[in-house]
């Protein structure tokens, strides 16, 4: 049986509006390292735990998985939170960082809600249904060309892919460089996603895609009419090996760009598993 997406949106709605406050009120001062250069802190498990609570409370039918936490990872639906998309700036009190939660049936991201406190933009989005800021709908820019765009680039990758994943990264701003009106790096897929969505930015690229960062945000890219692809131009799975939204009228030349910076590494179109 398909979710009922209006009544779970609103579920989703009100317990993210919690969690921005939690994300307000907290302080991250218990921090604590999980992974190269990758960091947990208080207010991400608060979130977390609090969220998983009220969302089984509210939806019980429902599994739920939590980037810090994990959870039901085998069920056919299932909400998936990151608490703090953009920890690292959470903590040094950049306030591009936010609230991302989707709910995934049967491997398709189905609705997203994104909240970004610190800059007081609210999004959410379920299939059909149409993508919303702040209660306004929402569409992609139309911009068609490169020397128009803002593009962003994820942020670096650490752990053991980090080195060739950055070499490639790098390889890919250069080349925007030259032909992008403008690059930025923002440090969260989550507001990424949602700056596309509304047009703020007209492109990302980042080479990798883990459901918690990118599922909320592929739903509203896509709702607001943005071409959400992998490397080689398919649609964006839950399999893919990197994450790109672009405006439909910038999906060629974007294409172009990877394929020129990604041949003959982990990331190139050809490159066979994209397991990520």
């Amino acid at each position: 049986m398909s979710p009922d997406l209006p009544v779970l949106l609103d579920l989703a709605r009100s317990v993210t509006e919690r969690a921005e406050q939690q994300l307000r009120d907290l302080t991250p001062d218990l921090i604590t390292a999980k992974g190269d250069r990758d960091m947990v802190t208080n207010v991400d498990l608060a979130i977390e735990r609090q969220a998983r609570t009220a969302l089984l409370d509210g939806a019980p039918g429902i599994g739920f998985v939590g980037e810090e936490e994990g959870g039901d990872t085998g069920a056919d639906t299932r909400w998936i939170i990151d608490p703090v998309d953009g920890t690292a700036n959470f903590i040094r009190g950049l306030p591009l960082c936010g609230i991302s939660l989707a709910l995934v049936h049967h491997g398709v991201p189905v609705l997203g809600v994104i909240h970004l406190p610190l800059i007081g933009r609210r999004y959410w989005a379920a299939q059909g249904l149409g993508a919303f800021r702040d209660g306004q709908r929402i569409s992609a820019a139309g911009t068609s060309t490169l020397p128009e765009a803002m593009i962003a680039v994820g942020d670096y990758g650490t752990g053991p892919d980090g080195p060739e994943r950055n070499r490639v990264a790098l390889a890919i701003q250069a080349r925007l460089a030259e032909k992008a009106q403008r690059v930025r790096m923002l440090g969260s897929a989550a507001v990424d996603l949602a700056f596309v969505a509304d047009g703020t930015l007209d492109a990302t690229i980042t080479l990798g895609n883990h459901d918690w960062d990118m599922a909320a945000g592929v739903v509203l890219a896509r709702e607001a009419g943005a071409v959400v692809m992998d490397t080689d131009g398919s649609p964006h799975t839950p399999d893919s090996r990197t994450t790109i939204a672009t405006t439909p009228g910038l999906r060629d030349a974007v294409l172009d760009i990877l394929r020129v910076t990604t041949t003959g590494t982990a990331w190139s179109a050809t490159s066979g598993s994209r397991a990520c």
